[in-house]
């Protein structure tokens, strides 16, 4: 600890004020893990905090410079909501008095709104912006990342693509000087779930209530069984780290409906699998990208992975082979909200750290 402390040149704990819009299982996840993390994070990296905004549609703009009562609210205690007169996200940051926005509202695939009204507000207010939220990164990355390095901030979103495995800090951070050639991955846990479900002889219907049942997929699974979800996905993956502004429309997108279960039990017994595989790749026109159900050899590495689990695969332009990174979940298992806000924790982390680890 103290070594890490002289290395990092912490002579002394910092305190952040916290703002989290958007309280929902991610938000309730990341209060626990600041709860658990607490003397870990004063103790080895110097950071203390204190939660002063809390937002919800349900609740309204609670707010208290001083700090509320976390782990209250983690219990459902909330305090009043109108403590001060905020009406919006402005004053709300304004009167938390705010160095970092959480930014946990649930995603528009179709225009990042209202979430990239929200980051833009927090970067211009002087706070940092750490989000799980997929839309902002497909339709304003290049906006708000340079509205970021503008106020010497951070923009950070990690839990928006595989959450628990760290695809973009791993790719920006450890593989200076290459270039992203091609990107393949089973971003989608619904997906995995419910074609394995269809190879152990269940409806399609039967398969998406099973994902359903393991708390992998919303009422309505549209996203996921569409592709949206791997469409929005993937494009995050090519705005930021193949640099090219891919929009979900570029993307040629298919979903599961037409799958059938007899095929698919086929396949599997032959050893050649389906699965719904996203694909963003180079070419001399430029990049092609898609969300499709693809039939794997055995020999893919994409083939062999789980049912709730998820893969990444990248191929760069001077390292020989390709980079496979994999969340791996046994069956049954999940990896649910804890995982997200595990990201979102550790961008929180990487944000205010005195060496932006």
């Amino acid at each position: 600890m103290e070594t890490y402390k002289r290395a990092h040149g912490l002579t002394e704990v910092k305190t952040y004020n916290l703002c989290i819009l958007g309280f929902g299982n991610v938000g309730r996840a990341l209060a626990r893990h600041l709860l658990t993390k607490r003397e870990e994070l004063r103790e080895e990296y110097g950071i203390e905090w204190r939660v002063t905004g809390i937002a919800t549609r349900r609740l309204g703009w609670i707010v208290d410079p001083r700090g509320l009562d976390l782990e209250a609210i983690a219990r459902g205690e909330y305090p009043e909501a109108r403590a001060y007169e905020t009406q919006d996200v402005r004053g709300w940051l304004q009167e938390a008095q705010a160095d970092v926005l959480f930014e946990l509202t649930s995603t528009n695939p179709q225009t990042g709104q209202p979430a990239i009204d929200y980051m833009r507000t927090a970067l211009e207010h002087g706070a940092h912006v750490v989000t799980a939220n997929k839309g902002p990164v497909v339709h304003a990355y290049r906006e708000l990342e340079a509205l970021a390095q503008s106020k010497g901030k951070r923009f950070l979103f990690e839990a928006t693509v595989m959450a628990g495995a760290p695809i973009f800090s791993l790719y920006q951070h450890t593989l200076p000087a290459t270039k992203l050639m091609r990107f393949r991955g089973l971003l989608n846990a619904t997906s995995n779930v419910i074609i394995h479900e269809m190879e152990q002889g269940k409806s399609f219907n039967e398969a998406v209530s099973r994902a359903q049942e393991l708390g992998i997929t919303e009422t309505d699974p549209t996203l996921d069984v569409d592709g949206w979800d791997s469409t929005v996905k993937l494009c995050a993956i090519a705005n930021v780290l193949m640099e090219v502004p891919l929009k979900i429309d570029d993307v040629k997108r298919e979903g599961l409906r037409e799958l059938q279960t007899e095929e698919l039990r086929r396949a599997r017994a032959e050893g050649t699998p389906y699965k719904q595989v996203a694909t963003i790749e180079r070419t001399e026109h430029g990049v092609v990208a898609t969300v499709c159900t693809e039939k794997l050899e055995a020999s893919d590495p994409l083939a062999a992975v789980s049912p709730p689990s998820m893969l990444a695969h990248m191929e760069m332009d001077i390292v020989p082979g390709g980079l496979t990174v994999t969340l791996h979940l046994p069956e049954e298992e999940t990896a649910g909200p804890d995982a997200t806000a595990y990201d979102v924790l550790a961008d929180f982390i990487r944000a205010v750290s005195p060496k932006g680890i």
